[in-house]
């Protein structure tokens, strides 16, 4: 892969990038932590969507201190909607960690950076790139796809090897301008050369020495070894109410959706039946049920196929409730105060 871009096309690439990038809020900074945030967000999640929670972030965690000493029910409502709610713990290690051994200020290497939590090879090469400059690679999915194409490689782009060949290929190819090449190849996977449907090669800079266009085999590269297939899991939700109030249960500290606040819910898929005995052996005494519509969530390896009930019982006191081991909350104080995970978003508006 030695001299995967020549000198010619960086140029090109470099001047495309300054001509048609998308007018981006973290693209006016180099605030590291910006930067940072930033990416984190990104990871999944269109651009669009990102924007709106991007500003309200930075409105209540201005710093990487605020971040550090920011209540994680709250860092979690913050999040909602984003999901991978991982993402966000890690955020707040790493901003722990940030004003423990580095005196609140962000670490100014890529090494130093790949070893806060969170932050992987992408992530430290864009922050390393953007805010200090350094002539290091941050190689995503879009500069995978992007190279891919451009040398006309089979590698299959899930493979670790695949990545880091890349980066080794990348990294004496550096201009100075660092961060402008790593967004600009960035930019150009996902606006030009785009994962879904055809890539627009009249539009690219890339193109006359791209590969894949000269030889038509832009619908055969990237090559991406086949995802296993996810698990299908049957799931009955349950809302249980009394009057305006929700019972609300944690999940365990590990596992898929740690420790965020969840409509309970149960292995399978119950009967009314089955549903009012659990409510019973959980504590509780169901006055009315309600079955609900259908919904499913797609996680990366799980979807969820879920049924849903609304069960009305006999009025608790507000607090936990340890028979049943769940919250028993005021819905105005669920919707302020409780990030709940978008897998249950279709069932929300019951609250």
């Amino acid at each position: 892969m030695n001299d995967i871009l020549s000198t010619k096309a960086i140029n090109a690439l470099l001047a495309w990038y300054q001509a048609y990038k998308r007018d981006l809020p973290w693209r006016h900074t180099r605030d590291p932590y910006h930067i940072w945030l930033s990416e984190i967000m990104l990871q999944q999640t269109r651009v669009e969507a990102v924007k709106p929670y991007y500003a309200r972030f930075l409105e209540v965690c201005p710093t990487v201190g605020a971040l550090a000493e920011l209540p994680e029910e709250r860092l979690f409502k913050l999040w909602e909607g984003l999901g991978y709610y991982s993402r966000a713990r890690n955020l707040q290690k790493a901003a722990r960690t940030v004003m423990e051994v580095y005196d609140g200020k962000m670490p100014r290497t890529y090494e130093e950076l790949r070893r806060l939590s969170g932050i992987g090879d992408y992530t430290a090469g864009a922050i390393a790139s953007i805010a200090f400059g350094i002539r290091v690679p941050a190689v995503d999915g879009n500069v995978l796809r992007v190279l891919s194409r451009v040398s006309g490689s089979r590698s299959d782009i899930a493979e670790q090897s695949t990545k880091d060949a890349y980066r080794q290929a990348l990294l004496p190819l550096i201009p100075p301008a660092a961060g402008d090449f790593n967004q600009s190849l960035i930019e150009l996977g996902a606006t030009v050369c785009v994962p879904n449907g055809d890539p627009k090669c009249d539009l690219c800079p890339l193109a006359a020495e791209c590969v894949a266009a000269r030889d038509g085999l832009t619908d055969e590269i990237p090559v991406r070894s086949a995802k296993k297939p996810r698990k299908i899991q049957p799931l009955t939700v349950l809302i249980i109410q009394d009057g305006n109030r929700t019972a609300l249960r944690k999940r365990p500290d590990k596992g898929l959706l740690a420790g965020l606040y969840e409509l309970p819910n149960v292995q399978g898929h119950l009967d009314e039946d089955q549903v009012l005995t659990h409510i019973r052996a959980l504590g509780f005494e169901p006055l009315r049920i309600k079955r609900l519509d259908d919904a499913k969530h797609i996680f990366t390896h799980i979807e969820w196929q879920m049924i849903a009930y609304a069960v009305q019982i006999t009025p608790e006191f507000d607090g936990y409730h340890g028979a049943s081991d769940t919250l028993i909350v005021q819905n105005d104080d669920l919707h302020s105060n409780y990030a709940i995970p978008s897998a249950f978003s279709a069932y929300v508006k019951y609250l």
